[in-house]
């Protein structure tokens, strides 16, 4: 396994917290996590899996994080601009299906579930436009996540207003434009 997938599974197994957010920024502060980089394609579906955990929905949390590795390294990085789909939404609607055991094969409600979390998880970054930002990107995920699973599964996350920390170390920050950005 990747030593930087390793180390997500890690802090991830570690946490304790019910808060997607806190744990991300935690993960996206450690020097092994660059500022854009396919690894959110692990990242942000392994913190979201393990403030799901946390909140008391029961699956196992390491065999998930095994899985969520799996499927995010598959995922090559700029697929925001390459395949137009940025791989945050798509890495935490893999959380969804992992939690959910859903596949390809899976005709029940998870399976509609799981594709309409992604879409507008996709939608709100949309709404923002680009070039490319993980963080941002990464937060308007998690956050459309944390709306979702409280309308449609009564799980209750935290939720809180977000203050981007690294617009200085991206050469490519929209600055005010960004809904995150602290000025």
């Amino acid at each position: 396994m990747n030593e930087v997938y390793q180390q997500i599974k890690n802090e991830c197994l570690k946490a304790e917290t019910k808060d997607p957010l806190e744990l991300l920024f935690t993960l996206m502060k450690k020097d092994y996590i660059r500022i854009h980089g396919p690894e959110h394609h692990v990242l942000d579906g392994a913190c979201f899996l393990s403030a799901m955990r946390s909140a008391g929905v029961e699956f196992d949390l390491e065999a998930a994080l095994d899985e969520m590795i799996a499927r995010g390294q598959k995922m090559p990085g700029a697929t925001c601009g390459q395949w137009g789909m940025c791989g945050s939404a798509a890495s935490v609607g893999a959380a969804l299906a992992i939690i959910h055991e859903t596949g390809p094969l899976s005709g029940d409600q998870y399976y509609k579930d799981n594709l309409h979390y992604v879409s507008e998880a996709l939608h709100r970054i949309g709404d923002v436009g680009g070039p490319r930002c993980c963080k941002r990107n990464a937060c308007l995920s998690i956050l459309t996540a944390i709306d979702f699973v409280r309308a449609h599964y009564g799980v209750v996350l935290p939720k809180r207003e977000v203050k981007c920390e690294f617009s200085e170390k991206n050469m490519q920050c929209i600055g005010p434009h960004c809904p995150f950005f602290k000025g």
